[in-house]
């Protein structure tokens, strides 16, 4: 077996072909504008390998799920050591394994025994590490690939993403148009739980209609909240102070606390400088982008820090001082909406 290996050629061979005793999911190489690690990729791949040798009947005996940073080294190691009971292959599943990442591998180390294990790993115990980040200078990350295989798990591309959401909605006995799902891709980017999250809501939508389209995507996907902050970025985007405080006052309507509003607005404007053409940064999410980009325009890279000065000091008055909240909050959205002033023309 190649190492490392990407997730999903993983998957295909799991019950087709034997697995090494040692396998680490981590991140990989991402595709452009994704994140290097996406859990829920790697919990299926593990739950197809408890599925396929762990018997339903044994699976208290035959499997055990540990967290790196709640459960002693010694007692993992210990129970990878231990021979299976009434079956063929053991399975231990260790969560949150960055830990071991930071780390020492030597000898006086917590994770010494472990790396001792690693050396001649039990050929009866499937020994399953999950781990955010890795760093292959590592002794921890070393010992695993000499024991085993690193098993990268990067978020998916957008095509990727779109055949993901195919077999979702085709689980739920339903087919998607194509527009629609890259319109659910677009809305939910790129993180597989909110991608299944809007697949659900979408098909709860729909119904006992065989077929997703496009406009139920639209109306499942959105809620009046959700459109209510859109309409306060527009409002912002295009210098109208009028409908943005409309806005304001139909999210405080809605039970938004001021806490709630100030961390929407910072979320606006933090998307909206990651979708700045100048940024260094970027957003994973296109459907967000389009939102916030006419934002992003207006205001500009350098205005946009200014606007978050402006949003931290009317956070600070809120929670510090015995100001108005609400006209705290009128008086942001204010300033924020301002027509831009143009520069004077000397004649």
């Amino acid at each position: 077996m190649d190492n490392p290996i990407p997730v999903r050629s993983l998957i295909d061979l799991i019950g087709t072909a034997p697995l090494p005793p040692v396998l680490l999911f981590g991140p990989g190489t991402a595709p452009f504008q994704k994140e290097p690690f996406e859990p829920l990729l790697a919990d299926r791949a593990v739950e197809r390998i408890v599925e396929t040798h762990v018997d339903p009947s044994l699976h208290d005996l035959a499997y055990t799920a540990y967290y790196a940073d709640e459960t002693p080294v010694a007692e993992i190691v210990a129970e990878a050591q231990t021979l299976p009971f009434l079956a063929e292959r053991r399975v231990v599943l260790v969560r949150n394994a960055e830990r071991y990442v930071a780390m020492s591998g030597d000898r006086h180390s917590p994770l010494a025994p472990l790396i001792e294990y690693l050396k001649a790993p039990n050929e009866s115990t499937l020994l399953l590490f999950v781990a955010a980040k890795i760093d292959k200078r590592k002794k921890f990350y070393k010992a695993c690939k000499d024991a085993g295989v690193i098993v990268e798990c990067p978020q998916l591309d957008d095509r990727d993403l779109e055949a993901w959401v195919n077999a979702e909605t085709t689980q739920r006995g339903k087919a998607i148009e194509r527009d629609a799902a890259q319109e659910l891709v677009q809305r939910a980017g790129s993180r597989l739980s909110d991608v299944n999250n809007a697949v659900s809501l979408v098909a709860a939508y729909v119904g006992d209609a065989p077929v997703i389209r496009t406009e139920d995507v639209v109306a499942a996907c959105a809620d009046v909240a959700e459109e209510t902050v859109w309409a306060l970025t527009d409002a912002i985007a295009v210098s109208d102070p009028d409908k943005a405080l409309r806005s304001l006052h139909q999210l405080l309507d809605l039970n938004k606390s001021p806490d709630e509003i100030m961390g929407l607005i910072n979320w606006l404007l933090e998307s909206a400088y990651r979708a700045a053409p100048e940024s260094s940064v970027s957003l994973q999410s296109k459907f967000v982008e389009r939102k916030v980009l006419p934002l992003a325009q207006k205001l500009g890279v350098a205005k946009l820090k200014d606007a978050f000065a402006l949003c931290t000091d009317t956070h600070f008055m809120i929670r510090s001082t015995g100001v108005d909240k609400d006209l705290a909050l009128e008086l942001l959205v204010i300033k924020l909406a301002a027509p831009r002033r143009r520069r004077s023309v000397r004649r």
